[in-house]
């Protein structure tokens, strides 16, 4: 299995504001850029219909990290997350295994079952039934990457006898994060998945829901030191935090979004020069985060070079 300890990811500018629009031939020579920096994974974010008013372009996040792994050699392939139950899992367990095939081993996907209403009903998926389709999916997928012959009936499937190979280059199967806030999706994380991915989290809250993640693998027989984790920051270097916290702070209020019933916030942001940066992000380690995803701010380049070259080389130590 994977291990996330001090490893540093980096996030994709996949979503824009309209508007602008995402380049997507830019989006692939950024992923060159992240493995040449140094960086072990990139994420991309995965939704079909993003916004209304304002609406948000997006490209695709499988089309595109396929395109990326095309290019790369090293770098990892993550999905910052996939909305799983909007997803066929059969089709979708061939895609990724050959997605793993093609890349020589390097997807790291995050899963969720997604919270936009309306993405759910443009596809046609019940939105109330997402957690059971989401349960199911996963069951789908892990079977069809590790089993000869699948059969089942399921809520939207029937399989009397479904054979797939090849399989997908890692074993027993490409490792899944599951993200999410409350009790059910922490447990799916500890039992169904590998681990957790979470988003902009303050250490103290990661922490009260890694030790709740780690208490479900126990009591369900599984080994918590066994379980995987990653947490999306956003970042944002500077000569003082009093200087740029405003402009941060604009940035996290206008792209972005919480949802309400988690500790998910802007106040989550990494701010500062970078000692005071390097500081906060230790805190982070210390509560018990394996792998660091940054946000950084605007994905500017130089930010993202100063990321590169004087944090990331602080945290290894």
């Amino acid at each position: 299995m994977t291990n996330l300890s001090r490893t540093f990811g980096i996030a994709v500018q996949n979503f824009t504001a309209y508007p602008e629009m995402p380049n997507a031939k830019a989006l692939v020579e950024y992923g060159v850029k992240m493995e040449q920096l140094g960086f072990d994974s990139i994420w991309v974010w995965d939704h079909v219909l993003l916004g209304v008013e304002p609406n948000f372009p997006i490209i695709e996040s499988l089309t595109l990290l396929t395109a990326i792994a095309a290019r790369t050699k090293k770098i990892k392939l993550g999905t910052g997350i996939l909305v799983l139950p909007l997803r066929n899992p059969v089709i979708l367990a061939k895609q990724l295994g050959s997605m793993d095939l093609l890349s020589d081993g390097r997807l790291l996907m995050g899963m969720a079952s997604g919270w936009y209403r309306r993405e759910f009903d443009a596809v046609g998926v019940p939105f109330e039934k997402r957690g059971k389709i989401m349960d199911e999916n996963l069951d789908i997928l892990t079977r069809f990457w590790t089993e000869d012959m699948v059969k089942g009936e399921f809520t939207n499937h029937k399989i009397p006898a479904g054979v797939m190979y090849p399989k997908p280059m890692q074993k027993p199967r490409p490792p899944i994060l599951i993200g999410g806030y409350v009790d059910v999706v922490l447990k799916r994380a500890a039992l169904s998945g590998d681990g957790w991915l979470t988003y902009f989290y303050r250490p103290e809250s990661f922490a009260k829901s890694w030790a709740k993640i780690r208490s479900f693998a126990k009591e369900g027989g599984k080994d918590p030191d066994s379980l995987l984790n990653a947490a999306q920051l956003p970042i944002m270097i500077g000569k003082s935090r009093a200087a740029i916290e405003s402009q941060m702070m604009e940035w996290l209020g206008k792209e972005w979004d919480y949802a309400s019933w988690s500790e998910s916030t802007k106040d989550s942001a990494i701010l500062g020069t970078v000692d005071e940066c390097v500081a906060q992000l230790k805190e982070h380690q210390a509560a018990g985060v394996q792998k660091l995803i940054f946000v950084p701010y605007k994905y500017d380049p130089q930010q993202i070079d100063i990321i590169a070259r004087e944090i990331i080389p602080q945290l290894k130590t």
